[in-house]
C-alpha cells in the first residue's frame, strides 16, 4: 500500500457547545463523584458516553429511570419543556448542559409562536435537537426534512409562517429547502441570524475544502452524529469517496487502494485524539493543514459547576 499524504480539516473536532456539555459531566463526577444520570447521550460520541460511563455517568432514555432527588444532566441537543416539567415534579436536580446555540432556536420557536405564527422547522425527524424544539409547541410547529414536504404543507393563514433550522443540517441541502418556502410563502419569517451553528458550518467549509484535492475524506464521528454524517455526505456530493469512522479500526484496507491523498476530518462530538489515531493508522509520510476558519468561541458553564 503506498502511503498517503493526509490533508486535515481545520476546524475539526469539538466545539464550544460539545467541550461545554463534557466540561460539565466531568465537573460534576470530580465534585460529586458517581452515579451522575445523563439524560440521553451527552453528545453524539460513543467514545466520548463510554468514557464517561467508566466515571460514573449513567445515560438514560428516559427521567423516569432516574431516581427521585437525584442530580441530572440534560445533553447538549436540548429537551422539551415537558421534560423540564417532569423534572420538577420529580424533585430532580438539573443540570442543563443544553448548547447555548439550541437554546437560541427553542427561544426562536416560543418567540415566533407567541406571535401567531405557524413555525416551519427544517430538520430530520427522530433527532434528539428536533424532538425538545417541536416539544415547544407541538399544535404549531411542523417538521419538514425535504422540498417535497414543503410542497405539501398546509398551513392555517400562508401570511403568517416563520422557520427555524435544526442547528447540523448541511448547509446547501437546508438552503434548497429554505428556498422551496419562500416560494410557497412569500411573507416568511426567518430568525435574525442562521440556526446552523458556525461549527457546522466551518467543519463544512473545511471539508469542502480538502474534498476538492484528496482521492477519499474519512471523517471521524459515530453514526448517530448528524454534523459527521453531513461531512460524509457533502464530500461524496462532491463526488470524492468518503467513508464515516468511529475510530481507526474502522478503516478498511480496500478504501485505500490506489489513494494518494486522505481528506480527514471528525464531527464536532469527535475527540481530537481519535484523529491522530487514525493519522498513525494510515501511515501517512506528510501531514498538510487546511485551515478555512479559526475558532475561538467559548460558552459559560451552568452556576452548578463553576469554581467556587
Amino acid at each position: 500500500m503506498v502511503l498517503p499524504v493526509v490533508l486535515l480539516a481545520s476546524p475539526r473536532s469539538f466545539c464550544a457547545g460539545v467541550e461545554r456539555a463534557i466540561d460539565i459531566v466531568d465537573r460534576l463526577l470530580d465534585q460529586r463523584g458517581g452515579p451522575i444520570h445523563v439524560r440521553k447521550q451527552i453528545v453524539h460520541n460513543t467514545h466520548v458516553v463510554a468514557d464517561l460511563e467508566a466515571r460514573g455517568a449513567v445515560f438514560v432514555d428516559e427521567l423516569d429511570e432516574v431516581p427521585d432527588g437525584a442530580t441530572v444532566v440534560f445533553s447538549a441537543h436540548g429537551v422539551s419543556p415537558a421534560v423540564r416539567e417532569e423534572a420538577a415534579g420529580r424533585g430532580l436536580e438539573v443540570v442543563d448542559a443544553t448548547c447555548p446555540l439550541v437554546t437560541k432556536v427553542h427561544a426562536e420557536a416560543r418567540r415566533f409562536v407567541g406571535r401567531g405564527d405557524t413555525v416551519v422547522l427544517i430538520g430530520h425527524e427522530g433527532h434528539e435537537e428536533v424532538e425538545g424544539t417541536l416539544g415547544e409547541a407541538p399544535e404549531r410547529i411542523v417538521l419538514v426534512e425535504s422540498v417535497a414536504d414543503v410542497e405539501a404543507l398546509d398551513v392555517p393563514d400562508p401570511g403568517r409562517v416563520s422557520y427555524l433550522t435544526q442547528t447540523t443540517l448541511a448547509v446547501d441541502e437546508t438552503a434548497e429547502v429554505l428556498a422551496a418556502l419562500r416560494a410557497r410563502f412569500p411573507a416568511l419569517k426567518g430568525p435574525p441570524s442562521a440556526d446552523i451553528c458556525y461549527a457546522t458550518t466551518n467543519r463544512q467549509e473545511a471539508v469542502r475544502e480538502v474534498a476538492h484535492e484528496a482521492d477519499l475524506v474519512l471523517v471521524v464521528g459515530s453514526a448517530n452524529s448528524s454534523n459527521s454524517v453531513r461531512l460524509v455526505e457533502l464530500a461524496r456530493r462532491m463526488g470524492t469517496p468518503a467513508h464515516l469512522v468511529d475510530d481507526a479500526a474502522d478503516i478498511r484496507p480496500e478504501w485505500l487502494e490506489g489513494v494518494r491523498v486522505v481528506g480527514l476530518s471528525a464531527g464536532a462530538s469527535a475527540p481530537p485524539r481519535l484523529v491522530d489515531e487514525v493519522i498513525e493508522a494510515l501511515g501517512a509520510w506528510d501531514v498538510q493543514v487546511r485551515e478555512t476558519a479559526r475558532e475561538t468561541i467559548r460558552f459559560t458553564l451552568p452556576a452548578a459547576v463553576r469554581p467556587r
